[in-house]
């Protein structure tokens, strides 16, 4: 497998790692991880009994992240391009067949967007207000798409945003984690570099989509970055992140904390999964996109054969044929 795939399968699997691994301490805080699993979580284990959103579900299991990711990547396989008409018909299809519209298996912003849709409204209309971080959780294959250039990938962004999340904030954060994603790809290794990057794709991205309020992922970035390069032990520089950047589901509390995890971690996609993991909050969410920045960084290389064995064991994907399409979707 060449370079550039490696680090292409390195980002999906990323997604799908750092979600699963994320899975069973989704929506708690810190102190509950613990009070429940007691040791720093390090590998995939079921979701603990009565969960709120994942109850019954097994150690490996991916959530709605990996699969709107790869439902996603399925459209840019077979279109090769990125169309939104095609990306909301297959997320109403996927939605429908979870039964996502009497649950709590899909976000706020994409379930609104997708029932306005499915109810006779505009495709242009319906993400006018969706601002949490729907639009960038399954935005690694977009990142793929995008190759780390900058108005390549802010376009390609922006569409892929359009039927659920068309906002300046949405579509500024899901560049940041496309933009670091296609760097990644790209080879480069400098993390102060690639979250550089990934803040001006911000400046870019909140020029697109309806005007709508938010805190400044970019003044946000800065204070998480502040905090995780503090000569201070691990778990209380995770503390400071939660409490102070916050890691719920608006983008302006994701994407920061995803920078700043990609930061501390120098990368390293198994380290920042575990980070993310055991930080609190919407982990599984957080786990799955520094999960693809990192995977995209560090390469499959780095993600260990038997998590990758689990992953494909437990759900329906086979990532060297992802990689291998996405790759001739996108390089050809």
């Amino acid at each position: 497998m060449s370079d550039l795939k490696k680090r292409i399968k390195g980002c999906l699997v990323g997604v799908a790692a750092g979600d699963a691994m994320g899975m069973p301490t989704a929506m708690m805080s810190p102190e509950t991880i613990k009070e429940i699993f007691g040791n720093y979580i390090t590998d995939f284990l079921p979701a603990p009994q009565g969960h709120v959103i994942h109850d019954k579900m097994v150690a490996g299991q991916v959530t709605d992240d990996t699969q709107q990711t790869m439902l996603i990547a399925d459209s840019i396989i077979e279109k090769e391009e990125i169309d939104p008409e095609d990306i909301a018909r297959r997320l109403i299809q996927w939605s429908e067949e979870i039964n996502a519209f009497s649950s709590m298996a899909v976000g706020p912003s994409s379930l609104r967007a997708l029932y306005a849709i499915k109810s006779g409204k505009s495709m242009y209309e319906s993400g006018s207000v969706g601002d949490t971080n729907g639009a960038v959780m399954r935005i690694a294959a977009v990142g793929i798409y995008g190759k780390g250039e900058p108005e390549r990938t802010v376009d390609a962004v922006e569409k892929a945003c359009l039927p659920t999340h068309n906002t300046n904030i949405a579509i500024a954060g899901a560049s940041a984690v496309a933009m670091a994603i296609g760097c990644g790809i790209n080879g480069e290794t400098d993390v102060d570099a690639i979250i550089n990057k990934a803040l001006d794709a911000v400046e870019l991205g909140m020029s697109r989509g309806n005007i709508w309020y938010s805190a400044s992922i970019i003044e946000r970035t800065k204070l998480a970055l502040q905090i995780v390069s503090k000569d201070a032990p691990k778990d209380e520089i995770m503390r400071e992140l939660y409490n102070i950047i916050g890691a719920g589901v608006q983008i302006s509390e994701t994407v920061p904390s995803c920078l700043a995890i990609t930061k501390l971690a120098n990368g390293n996609v198994v380290e920042a999964i575990r980070i993310a993991v055991n930080l609190g909050g919407d982990c599984d969410t957080i786990a799955a996109i520094t999960g693809s920045i990192c995977g995209a960084i560090s390469g499959i290389d780095r993600i260990p054969e038997e998590w990758i064995a689990i992953l494909e064991k437990v759900n329906p994907y086979d990532f060297n044929d992802y990689t291998d399409k996405l790759f001739g979707a996108i390089y050809k």
